[in-house]
């Protein structure tokens, strides 16, 4: 059942007017939303429930050891949260071989990749050991947590302990909330249908799968467009998701920040997929030795961070080869950074300078699209070439396709203040108007968007 699906939306629908109707009992919720999450991955394949809740009784398990034990018995609690960690980065790891085993009919046997799942639930068990986050002792409710329908696709990646937090109070929604709630899934529908897909089958798969058909300014073209068709794909999930999730009374994070505004590498990375940013730095990066004390932690660990992080992605070279540019990216920032401080101090960069480094940046993450997108090195170093070809013709680039690509910065421009706006305007119209404007989106991707859809991007990770 593809999140895109209109039988998706219909059992959360369903789900969700069970959910309210019973708001007053809490079991009563927290066993619709279980069942609702078991129900949804029965759907993609019988084994995924049977898989995901043993694996989640045993993080439960050790969750209740590490609560019992006190803080200072550091080898049972050590040998408790390595239980936990081998046994997610055990599925995590399962789910990056078995493609490179099974070839394409990967995808028929495992539809669903568990990355999400594993980076969730081993938030909870490492922050009961560190003592950050309080645990549970209701097996209901953190199984409920787990396995959470709305993001194990692929995400926003939730810690356990604060979604384990907003099941266990009373539910409640405000107008303005259901009105938020609607507007990010429209939004969602509209970044994924009309534009992510739109630029996927007219400009980036072309481009990217027969490069030498095309000039250096197409193929520029079409990096471009691949570097707005990923975000808008990705981040029109993110904001399906959190929709869904706060129509349940849930209030997850955001992944996204106008990212191709970063000033800098870093900066794009506490704006791009905020939520495994946050992830590798609090249990990667600080879980690395002396990640803390040692000065030159932070230019040697950010590249074993990022090939990690590229390998997550995919078991290939391409991948190796983007999360390896990041980390030498990363870490050349830190050096020049470092090196400015001590001759010029902590003067404030111009405005000229900030649009300098925005659009150095936007090009450095585009030129490490190319090796995200393409199928092999080869591929890449082909479309590289056509780039270095100093080629002018755009005979193939048509005005809908720049149409489209201006609209979508348009979009990745706007302010968050403006969207709050529109939320506080929409949450107070009647009822008669809210569903004016759903429709008027659902139509307008009909006419726009063509037949048919393509699944998220990184539903495949």
């Amino acid at each position: 059942m593809s999140p895109l699906s209109p039988a998706y939306f219909a059992f959360a629908a369903i789900a969700i007017t069970l959910y309210w109707a019973c708001f007053r009992w809490k079991y009563a919720r927290l066993s619709i939303l279980l069942l609702a999450n078991v129900f949804f991955l029965a759907r993609l394949a019988w084994f995924y429930p049977a898989i995901l809740i043993a694996a989640a009784t045993i993080d439960f398990l050790v969750g209740l050891g590490l609560q019992n034990l006190a803080r200072e018995r550091h080898t049972p609690r050590l040998a408790l949260v390595s239980v936990s960690v081998l046994l997610n980065v055990g599925l995590l790891a399962a789910t990056k071989f078995f493609p490179v085993m099974l070839g394409e009919l990967y995808h028929w046997v495992f539809p669903l990749s568990l990355s999400f799942y594993c980076f969730q639930s081993m938030t909870y068990t490492i922050d009961l050991y560190r003592g950050t986050r309080p645990g549970t002792r209701s097996y209901l409710t953190h199984l409920t947590s787990a396995t959470l329908f709305t993001v194990i696709v692929a995400g926003p990646i939730n810690r356990i302990s604060d979604l384990i937090k907003q099941l266990q109070q009373p539910f409640s929604l405000t107008p303005t909330q259901g009105g938020r709630a609607f507007l990010l899934i429209s939004s969602g529908l509209v970044k994924k249908l009309l534009i992510a897909d739109f630029l996927s089958n007219n400009v980036a798969n072309r481009i990217f799968d027969t490069p030498t058909l095309y000039s250096g300014a197409e193929v520029l073209i079409g990096v471009y467009a691949y570097a707005l068709q990923i975000y808008f794909d990705f981040s029109g999930y993110t904001d399906i998701a959190m929709g869904l999730c706060l129509l349940f009374g849930l209030v997850v994070p955001d992944n996204f920040n106008r990212p191709y505004q970063s000033l800098n590498l870093a900066d794009f990375w506490r704006r791009w997929h905020i939520t495994f940013s946050n992830w590798l730095r609090d249990y990667v990066f600080f879980s690395l030795p002396n990640a803390a004390r040692w000065k030159g932690a932070g230019y040697v660990y950010p590249i074993i961070v990022m090939l990690l992080g590229g390998l997550w992605h995919g078991i290939g070279w391409p991948f190796v080869l983007w999360g390896l540019l990041h980390g030498v990216g990363l870490t050349s920032l830190r050096t020049l950074q470092t090196v400015r401080q001590k001759f010029q101090g902590k003067r404030p960069a111009t405005q000229w300078g900030r649009y300098l480094s925005i659009f150095v940046t936007f090009h450095f993450v585009c030129l490490t699209w190319i090796f995200f997108r393409s199928p092999d090195v080869a591929t890449a170093f082909t479309i590289l070439g056509r780039l270095g070809s100093m080629t002018f013709s755009i005979a193939n680039i048509t005005l809908p396709m720049i149409a489209m690509m201006l609209l979508g910065l348009a979009l990745h421009a706007i302010p968050p203040k403006w969207f709050d706006r529109t939320v506080e305007i929409f949450g107070r119209a009647p009822f008669i108007l809210q569903g004016a404007g759903l429709a008027a989106a659902v139509l307008l991707i009909e006419l726009l968007s063509g037949r048919g859809s393509t699944s998220f991007v990184y539903s495949n990770f």
